[in-house]
């Protein structure tokens, strides 16, 4: 059919106006068609011209789309009329059709305004797909979930929350929601909601804090409670976020109660260790003055082996006076805090071999460049005192050499104290390190078995970790690490 068959005012309608249009006859042929819509379709206009409407229709609707054409009778608003449509490349997408029957000279016509949907389709999709999310969330949330209006009449419960509290969500809908409280709270709420509705003062609003609630059968139990506001339109809505923390508080309780006892029982060692340091002490120091009189006044009494008895009970006197020292050393550690201060090892090991002053058979070496740490002095110093201390007392050579050195491993400084006296066999690698552990003869060698379970424990303590490496009759090298990040600290090559 052509052109001259449209109506002219409707000719000028199609040209000016920017959505897609086209006019059909009663059969279903397209008589006229705008440029908007032959760029949605992808054909030149004059192409649609002649072509029956159903050329922009998938194939397998084609059938359909006849039938309901054959039949329509009476306009379709726009947005009733939602089709599947398919451009001369075979794209399909989804239009909205308003549909108007038009009659000139006694000519039935039909204009469609056609709108791409695409766009609203996704996003009506997208819309979908988060509501359906937002629903997992809320169904499958481990925390219970609770919403209210501003009158404080609660609108949804999630299955968590039904578990919590025992009610089911059709027990607890358009009920307030103190009916979840105990008393006092419960006649403070709705109180509290007018007077913020009121003032807008916030009390748990935008924060969290720790509540109880009150189950169906009567129980209180201990939550954390968190309060979101959000507004729909002009209404208002609160969300709350309910946690039961039952089993956290039985945990702080039953915590609380196990450091109270190993307060109670660190005191009691505290007591302990210089109740045995004072009433052992004080008979020792006096079976050590008895002694050295005797040995002294009565020296040309004693034949050899009388002297070597003498020689060897006040040597024991001052070992146990040692031993009861270290006791006490080693009890105090972990109790006493020391003051943190940067502490610069080239110089505080320096001090620590100097008050060793070796005999002149062994040479100790500091390499140079030792870290600067922040640390507890006193700690630190007795480490190094302790491990190059025993490197003497153990040595066997008559050319003793004790190396001291600082390896940088990244995230801790590894120091190490190696010496060439007697090693160690692997076997004993743990036990050095127990305490009243020695490996030699204590009447041959001074040793109270503490030193090394110092080290151990003062290491422990910085964060750090100590291990041995050793050949026997060649030589030992203890190490131990550092994390340069003990206590906030900073650390620095001098």
């Amino acid at each position: 059919m052509d052109s001259e068959f449209v109506p002219t005012g409707l000719d000028w309608l199609l040209s000016a106006a920017r959505d897609p249009m086209l006019v059909c006859d009663g059969a279903g042929i397209i008589v006229q068609a705008n440029r908007p819509l032959a760029a949605l379709f992808g054909w030149a206009p004059d192409d649609l011209i002649g072509e029956p409407v159903e050329i922009l229709v998938p194939p397998e609707a084609r059938g359909r789309h006849a039938l309901l054409r054959r039949h329509g009778d009476s306009a379709r608003a726009m947005g009733s009329g939602r089709f599947t449509a398919v451009d001369c490349a075979g794209r399909t997408f989804p239009v909205e059709v308003s549909l108007t029957p038009l009659e000139a000279d006694g000519t039935v016509l039909t204009l469609a305004t056609v709108h791409d949907v695409c766009a609203r389709a996704s996003a009506e999709q997208a819309l979908r797909d988060s509501e359906a999310r937002m629903r997992a969330v809320f169904e499958t949330a481990a925390d219970g979930i609770i919403t209210i209006d501003e009158r404080g009449l609660i609108e949804r419960v999630n299955p968590a929350a039904e578990r919590m509290f025992g009610f089911a969500e059709a027990e607890l809908s358009g009920r307030n929601v103190s009916v979840l409280m105990p008393s006092p709270d419960r006649d403070r709420h709705d109180g509290y909601l007018r007077h913020y509705l009121r003032t807008g003062e916030r009390r748990i609003i935008g924060s969290g804090r720790e509540v109880h609630g009150l189950r169906k059968d009567g129980t209180v139990f201990p939550m954390e409670l968190a309060v979101t506001e959000m507004r729909i339109g002009d209404a208002r809505m609160f969300t709350g976020l309910v946690r039961d923390i039952t089993a956290r508080k039985e945990s702080e309780r039953q915590a609380a109660a196990l450091l109270q006892g190993l307060r109670a029982a660190n005191e009691e060692l505290s007591n302990f260790a210089y109740v045995v340091s004072h009433d052992l002490k004080a008979p020792l120091r006096a079976i050590g003055a008895l002694a050295d009189w005797v040995a002294t006044d009565y020296a040309g009494c004693f034949d050899d082996e009388g002297r070597e008895h003498m020689r060897l009970l006040i040597s024991r006197v001052h070992r146990m006076g040692n031993l009861i020292d270290g006791i006490l050393q080693y009890s105090r550690l972990g109790r006493e805090g020391g003051t943190l201060r940067m502490v610069d090892l080239n110089a505080a090991v320096a001090e620590v071999v100097d008050l060793l002053a070796p005999p002149p058979s062994i040479v100790v070496t500091v390499a140079p460049g030792l870290p600067v740490l922040w640390t507890e002095p006193t700690r630190i110093r007795q480490v190094f005192h302790n491990l190059i201390s025993n490197a003497i007392k153990y040595m066997d050579k008559p050319a003793g050499r004790i190396d001291v050195s600082c390896a940088d491993e990244g995230e801790s400084w590894c120091f190490a104290v190696a010496d060439n006296g007697p090693g160690i066999e692997r076997r004993h690698y743990d036990r050095i390190f127990q305490l009243f552990q020695t490996l030699a003869p204590r009447d041959r060698v001074e040793s109270t078995g503490v030193g090394l379970a110092l080290v151990r424990k003062i290491v422990d303590l910085l964060g750090g970790q100590v291990w041995v490496d050793s050949v026997p009759g060649e030589g030992s090298t203890f190490y131990f690490s550092i994390p340069k990040a003990h206590l906030g600290a900073r650390m620095v090559r001098p």
